[in-house]
């Protein structure tokens, strides 16, 4: 009994481990419901994106008009569309070009925004009061009227031109948000005390900043990208809706829900389904940034 009791009181005087923000984060997040659910939707989705095959058999382009509006039969489990096009298996498919144009966009915007961010906030005075500016330029231009107005101008019906197009107006317009969150990270993290020591010990400011200071800006930046991150496929969806974003023959949802529109009254499934297809997905990653968000903000815990 003493030989247990010796044990129990050597465990009760050691040393507890330090846990780090992100170890604390990783343990909210396991608790956390909400997490797990928009993280299975986000896989889901991905999974459907890279492996269309895998979620159906039909071929999203084989269209016959004989089979116009037709209720659900045989694999076609949301029937047909007004090209006789099965509705599932083109949303399935109309996955890949939205969070293709969501990734890159986001991927993009992440590298504009860390780089002005960390420029400004580590190097401040005039730099950070002209970089400031310009994100406060950006920041007022209207995403949606500029993007609508820049893509006037591509003329070309190659999917390729115009997913390379989408991808460069939303990552040129929507950099601001993330970029200000890390301005503030950086200059917070740059105040530290490991900073100082760093400098003192003769390591040069891009040392400072990539080794040091970088790794502590990239959590805000990835909580914010994420949520924008379902932004862009939003904004993808609703340029081509409005005919000036990807066109045929791209499969994308922002295509199907305006096609599905022009015929609502004759079926409403092929309205119905990409738009669910596309709001679940937008939800997701919001739900997805949100929880994220929470478990990495001490203010929370």
């Amino acid at each position: 009994m003493s030989d247990i009791q010796t044990v129990a009181e050597k465990q009760a005087d050691a040393p507890q481990k330090a846990r780090s923000l992100a170890g604390d984060a990783w343990r909210d997040l396991r608790r956390n419901p909400i997490f797990w659910i928009s993280l299975t939707l986000v896989v889901l989705v991905a999974a459907m994106a890279a492996f269309p095959s895998l979620f159906t058999s039909n071929d999203p382009r084989d269209c016959v008009l004989s089979r116009q509006h037709t209720g659900p039969s045989g694999g076609a489990i949301f029937g047909y569309d007004f090209q006789g096009c099965d509705t599932y298996s083109r949303a399935v498919y109309g996955a890949r070009a939205s969070l293709l144009v969501g990734a890159l966009s986001a991927l993009f915007t992440g590298l504009i925004a860390l780089t002005v961010g960390m420029f400004a906030g580590y190097f401040g005075g005039w730099v950070d009061a002209a970089l400031s500016r310009v994100i406060d330029i950006v920041l007022g231009i209207p995403l949606l009227l500029a993007a609508i107005v820049l893509l006037k101008r591509v003329h070309s019906d190659s999917s390729t031109v115009r997913i390379a197009a989408v991808i460069f107006v939303l990552a040129a317009l929507g950099w601001t948000t993330a970029a200000r969150v890390v301005r503030a990270s950086v200059i917070t993290a740059k105040e530290q005390d490991y900073v100082a020591a760093a400098r003192m010990l003769g390591a040069g400011n891009g040392r400072i900043m990539f080794r040091h200071i970088l790794p502590n800006a990239l959590a805000p930046a990835i909580v914010v990208l994420t949520i924008a991150l379902g932004s862009f496929i939003a904004a993808e969806a609703t340029l081509s809706f409005l005919g000036i974003g990807l066109k045929a023959p791209t499969i994308s949802w922002g295509i199907d829900i305006d096609a599905g529109r022009v015929h609502m009254r004759e079926a409403a499934t092929p309205l119905v389904v990409p738009s669910a297809f596309l709001a679940l997905t937008v939800l997701a990653f919001i739900m997805l940034g949100d929880a994220i968000r929470d478990a990495f903000d001490p203010k929370l815990r």
